[in-house]
């Protein structure tokens, strides 16, 4: 099964407006056409300089894709501070992190609300990117793949296979998260492995179409190396993401 891989940069609460069309146009002088035949690219920024993204990527042609960081369950409503699909789909947003690790520990985000959220991205015609991954206690108390599959089934609940089909999914074990401690590259194949089988026992062939990233103190020296496993189809990279030449290499693995 041929798979694009994709990388996505995920900003986090970095970088104002301005600072963003800087790093968007500097991204793009560091990657030609070839690199984006081979590999789709996206960047989330923070909510407040999606906008000028959007306008440097139009109005550059910018073959970079625009993603979110986060998105509220419901169309509109009384929810002081809260940014719908809709809106981020006026915005031209392609991919909405859904379900970051950072989101369920810190903001108590569970299984239940991750599967709204995806069918609230979906019934805009975006693609959500569905964070799934193991704290160390669990990691330590063998509970992995029962985290995963338990993370996967309640985001893909009542999902067809149609629409499971065009998903992303991102591997990221919460403890190698920001901690300059990255997965082996060996397990992390296992873990992502499990994952793809953990969709295709429930939709079938859809599983195989499914893109499935690692996300966890990625950077140029390691990507290579994760890149190389059958199942890994890209990454979601934090803090090597904030400075264009280091994004730009993580994107050219190959080179």
């Amino acid at each position: 099964m041929s798979r694009k891989p994709l990388m996505v940069g995920n900003w986090k609460m970095h970088a104002n407006h301005l600072e963003t069309i800087q790093m968007v146009q500097k991204l793009s002088y560091r990657l030609d056409g070839p690199d984006f035949d081979r590999v789709d690219v996206a960047v989330a920024p923070p909510f407040t300089a999606l906008r000028s993204a959007q306008t440097v990527l139009e109005a550059d042609r910018i073959p970079i894709s625009l993603a979110a960081q986060n998105v509220h369950q419901e169309s509109e409503g009384a929810f002081t501070g809260e940014i719908s699909a809709t809106m981020l789909a006026k915005l031209s947003v392609s991919y909405v992190i859904v379900g970051h690790s950072e989101r369920r520990s810190q903001f108590l985000e569970d299984d239940a609300l991750v599967n709204r959220k995806v069918k609230a991205v979906l019934a805009e015609d975006m693609t959500p990117v569905i964070c799934v991954g193991e704290t160390l206690d669990e990691r330590e108390a063998g509970q992995t793949d029962e985290v995963l599959i338990r993370q996967i089934s309640g985001a893909l609940k009542n999902l067809t296979p149609d629409q499971v089909a065009g998903l992303v999914v991102a591997y990221e074990p919460v403890w190698a998260i920001g901690t300059a401690h990255s997965a082996e590259p060996d397990d992390v194949q296992e873990r992502v492995q499990r994952c793809r089988v953990a969709v295709v026992d429930s939709f079938a062939d859809g599983g195989e179409h499914v893109r499935i990233l690692y996300g966890g103190s990625v950077n140029p020296g390691n990507i290579g190396s994760y890149m190389a496993k059958r199942d890994i189809d890209g990454a979601l990279v934090g803090g090597a993401s904030l400075d264009p030449d280091t994004f730009a290499m993580v994107v050219r693995y190959w080179a």
